[in-house]
């Protein structure tokens, strides 16, 4: 099982970049986005999919700082097999896997490429199986395909409405020992606020990063799971009083603080050094 807490890593923003517009490639890697994830899937037409292949084929990644992802169709569509293909790219980290329901998937994917696989739990079926698709050999994380998601179970898609869906891609991932899973995508490409508020949500209920659609939204991604002043003054001020008190219960502006307090000020001083946390 893969795990880029090992590599020190945050990878907070995933932006989606259509494969047929091999123009647009370097543009993304250079949009300040953690990784970007080539599409295969939604964003290019059957007629255009061969195409876009060959596109991702012929494309030199030299951007080391960004890891690269293909989202390839779905186990069941026309165009999977040959999908499987583009995965020898040399510069390709992994595999985004729409639809995915079962670990059986999983493994056809692995059968043709070492790639880490990150399966996208979109469908009520997904979700009710998401603890065995976890667990599938070469699973680095999970990710949430919200709008599809929401078509499924026809509900409205507002925060309440997904807030099970959500909650449980986190529990389950975190008994899998898996990264944090990554939120679905916000359709809103020019309003940062709202971009900014569904990323603290996503980041509040303890998911570990969010999709892109367009490169205005990854700043305001990238900023919502980075600590704030405020939570950056208070880890300080807490790891301050348990050196000060020699022991890990100290009270801090009256407050008794114990060790997973302390390990919570650890992490946020971390995380505001670019260092991921377990």
């Amino acid at each position: 099982m893969m795990n880029n807490v090992q590599e020190g890593v945050i990878q907070r923003s995933f932006l989606f970049v259509p494969g047929n517009r091999p123009e647009r490639f370097n543009k993304a890697l250079d949009s300040g986005a953690d990784a970007i994830i080539i599409d295969l899937e939604d964003a290019v037409a059957a007629e255009e999919k061969a195409a876009a292949r060959t596109a991702l084929m012929q494309a030199a990644f030299t951007r080391p700082h960004v890891l690269v992802y293909v989202r390839i169709n779905a186990v069941d569509t026309p165009w999977f097999a040959d999908d499987l293909k583009v995965l020898r790219h040399a510069g390709i980290r992994g595999v985004f896997l729409p639809k995915a329901e079962h670990a059986e998937e999983i493994a056809r994917v692995r059968a043709h490429t070492a790639c880490c696989v990150i399966p996208i739990i979109e469908t009520a079926t997904g979700l009710c199986h998401a603890q065995e698709v976890a667990r599938a050999s070469g699973v680095e994380r999970l990710a949430f395909g919200s709008m599809d998601f929401q078509l499924d179970l026809n509900c409205d898609g507002s925060d309440t409405a997904l807030l099970y869906a959500r909650s449980q891609l986190v529990v389950v991932s975190r008994w899998c020992g898996l990264l944090a899973p990554i939120d679905g995508v916000t359709l809103a490409m020019d309003d940062e606020a709202r971009v900014a508020a569904d990323a603290r949500h996503a980041r509040s209920l303890g998911m570990g990063g969010k999709l892109c659609i367009h490169p205005r939204q990854v700043g305001a991604v990238n900023m919502a799971w980075q600590p704030t002043p405020e939570e950056i003054i208070w880890a300080r001020k807490v790891l301050a009083a348990s050196d000060a008190a020699g022991t890990n219960v100290v009270a801090v502006d009256g407050v008794m603080i114990d060790r997973p307090i302390l390990l919570k000020a650890q992490r946020i001083i971390s995380r505001s050094q670019g260092i991921a946390g377990v």
